[in-house]
């Protein structure tokens, strides 16, 4: 498989399973923000022609350009409509998934034996912020629990790296919604690769090191030495504030409940919140204003006046389910929403973004400063996507909103990239403030580990951003996003092993202890390595390696090739009109000849 042709005609991209890793070492550091000319079709990363169909301004009537108005307003409304009712899908999602596994984080997290092994550490980490869908709800846990001195600070490290992993499943889940449109599919799951690339990268790196030397502990500990600190008041909670008139008529969650299991305290109380607060009777003695048997039976008096409790007010206050039954309610109803906000938001994004406004818009969003200060357009992107983060309060609703920009064009992944990396500061510096709200009890410990999770994100913007030539998350996942635009069940198939059966595997090895895990992920790991040398020398020192290894023409196609299962899944699932797309999308006898 030749990596170019004479005259500079670059050859079509190749979709090789273990070809992805190296045909990405050497595009790191690349920008395709121009189209390139591959047998007669553009660029599919270019960011596509946008074109105005429709009558300028100066050919309508009067009628028509208040009717353009109104159309406008109307689509306006519907998209900060759509978001509202996104983000509060996500907040109510959450509390769907914190209902239906937040007690079993937590006695996950109590088991020391199990968190003493930084790799199950990590997994224990991602799995917990997929499972509650929140990545401040785990980094509390790990806060109260570092705080109880139930966990050790270097052994909430490696949990730490985990709740960053397990933060980037949303923007994977989000870029779903345009898998109707190849392009658009092929730039949205791209963008989401970026981000989850990046963290499982760091990770690669870090998790070693931190094992061998402890430098994110070392140095967290250095900067607390060095400050004066003193527990101030609570933090900034802007997006709740939007939020909380819908979602707590819907829920309401008593999140002390977790922390107090966390800590090792054992607890039966529902998660539901029934109970919002007391009210102390205004005459000394009398005892007949006390709460009605509705809200609960009469506490002890509080000095000389009798408190009253005050019932909460949602959908669930008072309702017999238990937690799971209101668990599964919720994540049915929430993923309802969410997947129906998606579709129109990408719509709506679809119907705007055209003509001169997405023009405008692209050129704001994309823009460089002139030479030669060019470089610092990308920084200014991570400064602007942590300041984003941090007013929105969630890294979350912040990839969510940049994926389907991505899909349907207006930004490069090139200017996407710094985006979310700005994003995972923004959230480090949210838990940052929270830390400082805590008790002085607590206050070194979260302030300790809002560090380290500081210094983790930091560090993985100075390995794999600040030099061109290792911006590897973007080539890799443009070789996803190229994978996914052909074979899109890869995409589901990508969720389910990076964010669930590859953790699960390396806990349950994990368990089994050190011995174990290294006599089975040791060989694994070294085969991939040695594969991935393999086609680095193919490419461009084939020379060097033995005659049957210049190529993997000798394997079988299911071993080169994902072809043969798409074969398989097209005629167990798809329609025979999807069948025929997906097989005339690129020849097979072509891809027959790939190497691996």
């Amino acid at each position: 498989m030749p990596n170019s042709l004479a005259g500079g005609h670059v050859s079509p991209p190749t979709l090789d399973t273990v070809g992805l890793v190296d045909q990405s070492l050497g595009d790191a550091g690349t920008s395709s923000l121009a189209p390139v000319v591959e047998e007669g079709n553009m660029d599919p990363w270019a960011l596509p022609q946008l074109k105005d169909t429709g009558q300028s301004w100066r050919e309508l009537s009067a009628a028509g350009r208040l009717l353009r108005v109104l159309r406008g307003f109307l689509k306006a409304c519907g998209l900060l409509g759509g978001l509202y009712l996104f983000i509060c899908s996500l907040d109510i999602l959450s509390s769907a998934f914190q209902l239906l596994g937040g007690k079993v984080a937590g006695d996950i997290f109590k088991d020391d034996v199990v968190l003493s092994s930084p790799v199950a550490g990590l997994v224990i980490g991602v799995l917990a912020t997929v499972l509650v869908q929140s990545s401040s709800t785990s980094s509390a846990i790990v806060v109260s629990m570092v705080a109880s001195k139930l966990l050790t600070v270097r052994a909430s490290v490696p949990v730490i790296m985990g709740v960053n992993v397990g933060t980037s499943v949303t923007s994977t889940l989000v870029s779903m919604a345009q898998s109707g449109h190849r392009d658009e599919f092929r730039r949205a799951f791209g963008g989401s690769a970026v981000h989850s690339l990046f963290n499982w990268l760091t990770v690669l790196v870090l998790l070693p090191l931190e094992g061998a030397a402890a430098p994110l502990e070392t140095l967290s500990a250095l900067v607390l030495g060095a400050a004066s600190l003193q527990a101030g008041g609570r933090a900034p909670d802007i997006l709740k504030v939007l939020t909380q008139p819908l979602t707590h008529l819907l829920v309401q969650l008593d999140a002390d409940v977790i922390a107090s299991s966390a800590a090792g305290n054992a607890t039966n109380s529902s998660l539901i919140k029934r109970w919002c607060g007391t009210r102390a009777d205004t005459a000394p003695g009398n005892s007949s204003n006390c709460a009605p048997a509705a809200a609960g039976p009469c506490p002890e008096r509080n000095g000389s006046a009798p408190v009253e409790r005050l019932p909460c007010y949602h959908l669930f206050a008072g309702t017999a389910l238990t937690d799971l039954a209101v668990g599964c309610v919720l994540l049915a109803g929430s993923l309802l929403a969410l997947c129906t906000c998606l579709v129109l938001l990408v719509r709506l994004l679809n119907s705007v973004l055209h003509g001169r406004v997405a023009r405008a818009v692209r050129a704001v969003l994309n823009a460089d400063f002139p030479f030669p200060v060019g470089w610092l357009s990308g920084y200014l992107a991570i400064l602007v996507g942590a300041g984003l983060t941090f007013v929105l309060q969630s890294s979350s609703v912040f990839t969510a909103a940049v994926v389907p920009l991505l899909g349907v064009g207006v930004i490069s992944l090139e200017r996407a990239y710094p985006l979310l990396l700005g994003s995972n500061i923004g959230t480090t510096a949210t838990a940052l403030l929270a830390a400082l709200a805590s008790p002085s009890s607590m206050l070194l410990s979260a302030l300790q580990v809002a560090l380290i999770h500081f210094f983790f994100n930091l560090a993985g913007i100075l390995l794999w951003y600040v030099v061109p030539a290792l911006r590897l998350p973007l080539p890799l996942a443009k070789r996803f996003g190229d994978l996914t635009a052909r074979y899109r069940w890869v995409a589901v198939a990508y969720l389910l092993l990076s964010f669930l059966l590859l953790p699960l595997a390396a806990f349950g090895l994990s368990l089994a202890g050190d011995t174990v895990l290294a006599a089975v992920g040791g060989p694994l790991v070294t085969l991939v390595l040695l594969v991935v040398l393999v086609n680095v020398l193919q490419r461009r020192r084939s020379a060097w390696l033995p005659r049957p290894l210049r190529s993997w023409a000798w394997l079988p196609l299911g071993l080169r090739s994902l072809e043969p299962c798409d074969r398989l899944l097209s005629r167990c699932f798809a329609s025979p009109a999807a069948t025929r797309e997906a097989h005339s999308y690129e020849n097979p006898e072509i891809l027959a000849s790939q190497q691996l």
